[in-house]
């Protein structure tokens, strides 16, 4: 999606962090290793990527000031478009859905840092920290979204992935992640409903976000396109539990699922975008319905 470059992305509080930095999480490593378990039990994300950490040396952390017309050209910049968007279009459809809204935290990395969860290296991936409430991403994940897993990018294919985590952060917030089984896996599986929701979560923000406007009235993005909607959908496709086990092993192996199937999660994407986040009842269908 392309931002309107009168738009005032200044709400959207992303911080940036230099290589190696921390957050200066207390309770020393014990505390984090039990955090770094959590993680996985809240989300059901192979977290194989982070490990353990009892802090490190506080790095250079900056509060990014981007305007409109940079969210258009650089990475960082989307990210801070991206989360003044959907935190206005949460606090804004919050109350009608029942959820006392806070606003996560959103912090982008270069190459490794400390997390609520453990120490996190790129090769994580996007991922939301329940312990401390925080997105948390290197943007070059997208260029290894491109090479390594045929997404075909573009800027809504970006912005679909910091929604759906802001979709785990809805979940935890509200307390869908609790009391799930997370030690099943498979196409049906509870791990498999929280991402498929996240997806639909997200979908639902891409179909408001034309109409969410900043606090002088002004849009922030301009409508979708059919092709930019295509490249959310690739996307998705691209992140599909058979799409990267056929990519990484040769084939599928259904059982060993955990986020769903690439056609599971393009349609809960859609399903989000057309109907809203009211929809997005993945723990109520049957196995036939996801």
């Amino acid at each position: 999606m392309t931002f309107n470059d009168n738009a005032d992305i200044s709400s959207g509080k992303v911080s940036r962090r230099g290589r190696n930095t921390a957050i200066g999480v207390g309770g020393g490593g014990g505390l984090i290793a039990i955090a770094f378990i959590l993680i996985q039990a809240f989300t059901g994300v192979d977290l194989s990527g982070l490990t353990p950490s009892g802090g490190g040396e506080a790095g250079p952390e900056e509060q990014l000031n981007c305007t409109a017309e940079q969210a258009n050209t650089d990475d960082d910049c989307r990210v801070q478009g991206a989360a003044a968007s959907i935190d206005d279009y949460w606090t804004e459809n919050s109350p009608e859905l029942g959820i006392d809204y806070v606003t996560p935290a959103v912090v982008v990395f270069d190459g490794a840092t400390d997390t609520g969860c453990g120490s996190a290296t790129s090769a994580v991936g996007p991922f939301y920290c329940p312990a401390d409430q925080t997105i948390y991403l290197d943007t070059a994940f997208y260029a290894e979204l491109r090479s390594q897993f045929g997404a075909s990018g573009g800027p809504l294919a970006q912005m679909y992935i910091i929604a759906h985590e802001w979709g785990h952060h809805i979940q935890t917030i509200t307390g869908i992640n609790s009391g799930l089984d997370f030690q099943t896996t498979g196409p049906d599986s509870d791990s498999v409903r929280l991402e498929l929701q996240a997806d639909c979560f997200a979908g639902s923000w891409v179909g408001a976000a034309s109409t969410i406007e900043d606090a002088d009235g002004v849009t922030f993005l301009e409508p979708v396109t059919d092709q930019q909607i295509a490249d959310a959908l690739n996307a998705a496709a691209s992140v599909g539990d058979d799409n990267i086990q056929e990519q990484t092993q040769g084939q599928a192996t259904p059982e060993s699922w955990t986020h769903g199937s690439s056609e599971q999660r393009q349609k809960w994407f859609l399903t989000g975008m057309k109907q809203g986040p009211d929809a997005c009842a993945t723990f109520d269908v049957s196995s036939a319905e996801l």
